[in-house]
């Protein structure tokens, strides 16, 4: 496998060899030995799936305590990825960093703790699974509004997001309870 650096570069872009011939494709789409090589040193402790139609934005979310990092792919369609640095010791601290992952070009990113994490669907359709460090605590959850200005994120949106409440009431990034 490949690790790409991003703009920030504690995200990362995994680009995993894939083996294909007429009957079609292999990939091994996590294996602890290789990524701790590549530098990524995570136990995961929870899969996810979600399946959403075009235009549907999720995030940005995070958890304030318990932060998970999330290893994150599109299995069907595609979708923008977004994370936002919430470390406020970090060099990139409020940067954002946007990729596209697709079922077709396979790769997978590195979203660590201490990032707020969404993605916009750009397909009819997208099945998006990640990986998770740390197990779901609602009581921790935080949604990091999506269209501050503040974070100028580049979403590639074609007319208004469909979004959940929490979603649409985020919280400003001036207001935003970050990491130390």
């Amino acid at each position: 496998m490949q690790v790409v650096a991003t703009a920030i570069p504690d995200v990362r872009i995994v680009e995993p060899r894939v083996f294909g011939d007429a009957r079609g494709f292999f990939l091994e789409s996590w294996n602890a030995r290789a990524f701790l090589d590549a530098g990524i040193d995570a136990q995961f402790v929870q899969d996810n799936h979600s399946r959403s139609q075009r235009g549907v934005l999720r995030g940005l979310h995070y958890q304030i305590e318990h932060a998970q990092g999330k290893l994150v792919r599109v299995t069907s369609g595609e979708v923008h990825d977004v994370a936002v640095d919430l470390r406020r010791r970090s060099p990139t601290f409020g940067w954002s960093v946007g990729v596209r992952l697709s079922a077709e070009n396979k790769r997978m990113l590195w979203v660590p703790p201490g990032f707020a994490h969404g993605f916009l669907v750009l397909s009819e359709h997208a099945d998006f699974l990640y990986k998770a460090t740390d197990y779901w605590f609602p009581e921790h959850e935080r949604t990091l509004l999506w269209n501050d200005p503040a974070l100028a994120i580049d979403w590639p949106l074609d007319g208004a997001p469909t979004l959940a409440a929490k979603d649409a009431a985020g919280t400003p990034f001036a207001q935003a309870d970050v990491y130390a």
